[in-house]
Parts: C-alpha cells; structure tokens; sequence
C-alpha cells in the first residue's frame, strides 16, 4: 500500500513537471524550478511583440489578484479614450458683479478632478485672479465638487495605516493628493512646527522632547498618533525623542479634506496678492448664471500616467478611473461607471478575456480586483503595436527610475526592461516589456498569488526577466 502511495506520488510529481516544460521552455522551468511557489499559484506569459504565439504561457488564463498592476489597465484605457496630451480643466468663475476691482459676489471653483493640483498651482491661479482685475472678494469661496460622486472619506482603510498617503482617496478637487505636511525644524529647546498650507481644518500638538546624540534610531523620527473628533477635524500628536542634530522632517499624513486645504492655501495665496477677502468657505454646484474668469490646466496625461505607473500612485490611478467615468458618461462620475467606462475602452480592442476582470477601484488596493496574465499580455502587446517607446517609457525602467530602481541595480535587465509592479499581502506582480539579448522586446508577465509571495514572489519574476534579456 504505502509502495502504491509513492509511486503515485512520484507518478503526479512528473506529471507536474512535464506540464510545466510543456507551458514553458525547458531552459526557463530549469530556472524557476528550485523555487519553492506552489506551481498553481502563479501565472507566466512571455510573447515576442512580433508573434502571436507565446513563448512561455503558464495558466495564462486563470483570474489572479492584480495588486498595482491593474493600474497597466487604468492608465492604458485613458490613454485610448483621452491621448497623451489630455489636460484636466478647473475653471474659475464668479457671480454677482465685478467692476473697479470690486467681485461683489461669490468665487466658484468648477474642480475637474486634476490629479496635479498642488500649492505652487495657487499662487498662480491666485496671480491670475488678480490680474483679471479683482482686488477684493466680498461673497464667499464656493466649490463644485460634484463631478465625482465619491462621499467624504478621508481614507480607503485598506489596512491599518488609515492616515497613511497610499490610502487616500480620491475627490474632484483633489489637493497636493490629499496629503497635509508638518514640517518640523528641529532646534535646542523645542521644535519648530509648521504646516506646508495654512490649514485651520486640522491642529497640532507639539509634545516632542529635544535630546542630544546622534540623529539615530529612537531619536531620528518623532512618533505621530492622530485623533479625529465627530466633526472629522483632526489633531496630530508629535511625540517622542527627536534628537538636536536631525535636520528637518516632514510628515506626511491624510488628516485634511482636500477642498478645505485648497480654500486655505488660495485664501492666503490671496491675501499675499493684496486680494481682500472676508467670507468663507462653501461647497455648492456652479450655477448656470456664472460667469467665466478662466480656467488652470494640469499637467499633461502622459505625465500623470507616468507616476500612476512609475511610483504606482494610488490617489493618482483613482482619480484617472473616475476621470475615465466622467468623459464617458452623464452625471457624476462613480466607481461603477468608471469601472464601465475602462472596460468598454478596453473591450473595444479585445484586450480583455472575458468574465475574468474585476477592476474596482483601479489603484490595486483591493482584495476583490482579479485579472489575467493573458489580458495583461493583450494590453501590453496592443500598447507597444500602438504607441511604442513612448507608452514603454511611461513605465518604471529596470534600475533607473520608479518601484524597480533598486531591485534591478546589478542586473542583466538594467536599462532594458519596462514594468509595472504589484505587491500586497500574498501578491507579488509584475508586467511589462523586456528587451532580449538580440534586441528584440518581449511581453512579460508574472503573477504570483501565494503565502510565499512576499519571499520568493521578486525571486520567480527576476529569473523569467533575466532569462529573456540572457536568452532570447
């Protein structure tokens, strides 16, 4: 019996193996196989950019968690439905009456859901205010957050650093990526403590103790906790050592309403302009009868995927999504027309296999999103066919720039792979392009969905890399 057991045993190991070279070639499966990932808990597809016949496909087909990479299918969809020198467009218009310098009425902010809007933007939307002749503002500051229909949550509470940027979420009139920033200038009694944007929506309590040594270890970061009331205004405890050496420190933390930051950094960047203003802050939709002053544009949509992808920016890819649902259909924008809105984009093209896609909130800050390698694959091959270098370098280059400056340091693939990667909890991902020894580019893809992932995930992906930049 326990005869019968092993051969069995040894009968499903090498039937195992033989699908495993027959789905990969044989010098690939020599790399990976001493890796110890279970075999079913990872997807591999590599194909040429020139052939529709893969060179490497490993369960291809089936749905994995997609961490950031689902950010590939956010970016690309947008950049199909917009083009690369889209712009985001938040006009600026009034009520009332505007004469002698006199705006004898209300300032309206029309927010458009620019993922670039950040302080130095203000000085010059405020300079540009001014020199369309108002010196004073006698109504209110009212804005227009409608576009996106997203509630009033600070954090999406993906994990437990709820205060923490990579979970804040998204707004149509987004703010330095909602993001408040305590500066604090260490000096020899108590520390210097300011805010990058005058925001009286939140407060801090400076409780931290100036020591001498070396700016190291307990004495090289102040400790932060933060406590948020019924009226959602929040309080930042500073505590803990911070050592007299330290140069200064920024934190950085979701503590803010991004429409209550952007009124207090345009309310001061006014008053710097000699712009009187006495009222307050409201959050209304532009009436018909306003009239239009001008309009600030964002950075270009090139530029904006290019961090979605580089740095894989969450807010940035939320906002993207929504964007997405807003140009594509009536009404605010929400997650379930944006979700749409991508997939009709990409389903036009017959990038994406069907039944097997769940986008949800197009960052990868998900447990629900599922995608293919294979849809993967279809989307980078369509990509490169279409847009070539110019959407490849829209990604983080292996050692040079984004999530894999480091990781390909002193490796064969330095320079010569694009990728974009995904990681949570029991999810390392990556995909991209990566240029063969004989200079030809390949799509890869590598999805590896289990317990091991954390440890080994990076291991598996960097040996199908290497393998195509040494052996194709």
């Amino acid at each position: 019996m326990i005869k019968k057991f092993y051969t069995l045993l040894g009968l499903l190991l090498l039937s195992t193996t033989f699908l495993l070279s027959a789905a990969i070639p044989e010098s690939l499966a020599n790399e990976i196989s001493h890796i110890p990932i279970n075999k079913a808990n990872y997807s591999i597809h590599v194909q040429s950019v020139n052939s529709k016949i893969p060179i490497a496909s490993w369960r291809s087909h089936v749905k994995r968690s997609p961490a950031s990479v689902i950010k590939l299918l956010t970016a690309y969809s947008s950049l199909l439905k917009l083009g690369f020198d889209y712009h985001w467009e938040t006009k600026f218009l009034y009520t009332g009456s505007l004469k002698n310098g006199l705006l004898n009425g209300d300032l309206y902010v029309k927010a458009s859901g620019d993922p670039t809007l950040e302080t130095d933007d203000v000085f010059d939307i405020a300079a540009q205010l001014r020199g369309a002749g108002i010196r004073r503002i006698k109504g209110n500051i009212i804005i227009d957050r409608t576009l996106f229909k997203v509630g009033s949550r600070n954090s999406s509470g993906f994990d437990k650093n709820v205060y923490s940027p990579y979970n804040a979420m998204p707004d149509a009139i987004m703010f330095n990526k909602r993001k408040s920033t305590i500066c604090i200038t260490p000096r020899s009694k108590r520390a210097g403590i300011s805010k990058d944007v005058p925001d009286q929506s939140y407060k801090v309590v400076n409780k931290l103790r100036m020591v001498n040594g070396s700016c190291r270890g307990s004495r090289a970061w102040p400790k932060v906790s933060i406590k948020t009331n019924e009226s959602q205004r929040s309080t930042v405890f500073l505590t803990g050592k911070l050592s007299k050496r330290c140069g200064e420190r920024k934190v950085c933390k979701v503590v803010s309403m991004p429409h209550r930051a952007f009124y207090y950094a345009l309310k001061d960047a006014l008053l710097n302009e000699g712009v009187k203003f006495t009222g307050t802050l409201k959050l209304k939709k532009v009436p018909k009868k306003a009239k239009y002053i001008f309009s600030h544009y964002s950075d270009s949509l090139e530029s904006v995927i290019s961090v979605v992808s580089k740095k894989s920016d969450n807010v940035m890819a939320r906002q993207l999504m929504l964007t997405m649902g807003a140009v594509s259909f009536k009404g605010p924008s929400t997650a379930y027309k944006s979700r749409k809105a991508i997939e009709n984009v990409l389903n036009k093209y017959y990038i994406l296999e069907k039944g097997t896609t769940h986008i949800d909130n197009g960052s990868g800050l998900s447990r629900t999103s599922k995608l293919t390698a294979k849809s993967l694959a279809n989307l980078l091959d369509h990509g490169y066919k279409n847009f070539g270098q110019r959407w490849m370098n829209t990604l983080a280059i292996a050692g040079i720039d984004g999530t894999i400056k480091r990781r390909f340091s002193n490796s064969v693939a330095y320079g010569r792979a694009w990728m974009k990667t995904g990681t949570i909890r029991g999810v390392k991902n990556i995909a991209g392009y990566v240029e063969g020894a004989s200079g030809e580019p390949y799509v890869v893809v590598v999805l590896v969905n289990d317990k091991y992932s954390r440890k080994y995930g990076a291991k598996l992906a960097n040996s199908v890399i290497e393998w195509v930049a040494t052996s194709l």
